[in-house]
C-alpha cells in the first residue's frame, strides 16, 4: 500500500507539469496580449504606441521567450509563490484559495446531494425492472442527461418567480461567518448543479444493481432465508458502487471545472468569474494558478477512490 501511494504521489508530478505545459503552449498562440488591455482599458479604445506596448511587455515579462517565462512561473510555484497577476498589478494566491473553496463547498455539496438521491433512485429501479417505477426513474434520468445545467438554473428560477412570485434571493454568505445562512443560499445551486449529476448517476446504479442481481451468490444469500432489505444491502449494493463510486469521483471533477455558469446564475463567487476574468485580460499568471490547484484537487480525488476500491472489494491489493 505504502509503495503504490509513493508511486502515485510521484506521477502527480508530470501530470501537473504536462497540463499547465498545454495551458501555457495554447495562451501563447491564441491573439490578444494582457499588455494590449491594460493599454487601451476594457473597451479597447486607448491609443497606444508602439514604444508604451514594447515598454509595457518588457515591464511584465510578456517579451521573454515562453519556456523563459514558464520556467520563472515553475520556480515560484516551487516556492509557494503563484506569483502577480498581469491586469491587476498584486499577487493573487490568497483570493485564488478563498474562491476556490467557495467552488468546492459548492460541489460538494451538489455530489452529495446527487449521491444520496441517485443511490435510492437507482437501486428501487433495478428491483421494481420494467415496472411504472423503473419507467419514471429512467424518464427522469434521461431528462436530467439531456438537459443542460444552466438551462435547468433558468427553469428553476423563472419558475418560483411565476409559479409562486418567490425570487430566490441571488447572493452569497460566507460559509465562516454565516454557515447557516451560506448552506440556506448554496442549496439552490447545488441541487441544480446536481441534478445532472444524480440523473447519470441513477442511471450507473441501476445497470450495476441489475448485473449484481443476477449473479449466483444472491440466489443463494436468498435461499439462505435472509430478508430481502439484507441480500440487497448487504451483497448486491456494496458489489454494484464501484462503478457507482467511479462516476461519482468522475462528476466531482467535472464539477470543479462546469459550474462557471451555474455561479453566475446564482452569483456564487467562486473560480469560475476569476478563470473568465483571467481569460478575458489574457492573465496568465491567474489561468495556470486555476488549472494547477483544480488538477492538483482532482489527482488526489482520484487517489481516494482508488484506496476506497479496497474497503468496499476486499480482493482488490495494492501491490
Amino acid at each position: 500500500m505504502t509503495q503504490y501511494l509513493i508511486r502515485r504521489l510521484l506521477l502527480f508530478i508530470p501530470t501537473m507539469l504536462l497540463a499547465t505545459i498545454l495551458v501555457f503552449a495554447l495562451f501563447s498562440i491564441v491573439p490578444g496580449d494582457a499588455a494590449v488591455f491594460l493599454l487601451t482599458g476594457e473597451d479597447a479604445s486607448g491609443t497606444v504606441t508602439d514604444a508604451d506596448f514594447e515598454r509595457l511587455r518588457e515591464d511584465l515579462g510578456l517579451n521573454r521567450p515562453i519556456y523563459v517565462q514558464y520556467a520563472d512561473w515553475l520556480w515560484g510555484v516551487v516556492r509557494g509563490d503563484l506569483g502577480i497577476s498581469l491586469y491587476y498589478g498584486q499577487p493573487f494566491g490568497f483570493e485564488l484559495i478563498e474562491r476556490f473553496a467557495r467552488t468546492f463547498e459548492l460541489a460538494v455539496l451538489a455530489i452529495v446531494m446527487a449521491f444520496v438521491a441517485a443511490v435510492p433512485l437507482g437501486i428501487i429501479s433495478a428491483m421494481k425492472q420494467d415496472s411504472g417505477v423503473d419507467y419514471a426513474s429512467r424518464v427522469i434520468a434521461l431528462v436530467g442527461i439531456a438537459m443542460p445545467t444552466f438551462w435547468i438554473g433558468v427553469l428553476v428560477i423563472y419558475g418560483l418567480v411565476y409559479g409562486t412570485g418567490w425570487l430566490p434571493p441571488l447572493e452569497y454568505a460566507h460559509l465562516w461567518e454565516d454557515p447557516l445562512q451560506n448552506l440556506k443560499l448554496m442549496v439552490l445551486p447545488a441541487a441544480v448543479i446536481g441534478f445532472h449529476d444524480m440523473a447519470f448517476t441513477a442511471r450507473v446504479t441501476r445497470s450495476a444493481m441489475l448485473e449484481v442481481m443476477r449473479e449466483d451468490y444472491m440466489r443463494t444469500a436468498r435461499s439462505k432465508g435472509l430478508r430481502e432489505w439484507v441480500v440487497v444491502g448487504r451483497h448486491a449494493l456494496k458489489n454494484a458502487m464501484l462503478p457507482v463510486i467511479t462516476v461519482s469521483g468522475y462528476q466531482f471533477g467535472r464539477l470543479l471545472g462546469g459550474v462557471i455558469i451555474v455561479e453566475q446564475i446564482f452569483v456564487v463567487p467562486g473560480v469560475g468569474n476569476f478563470l473568465i476574468d483571467a481569460i478575458n485580460h489574457r492573465d496568465f499568471p491567474v489561468i495556470q494558478g486555476v488549472i494547477l490547484m483544480t488538477a492538483v484537487v482532482v489527482l488526489l480525488l482520484n487517489l481516494i477512490i482508488d484506496m476506497f476500491y479496497g474497503v468496499l472489494d476486499p480482493r482488490i491489493r495494492y501491490s
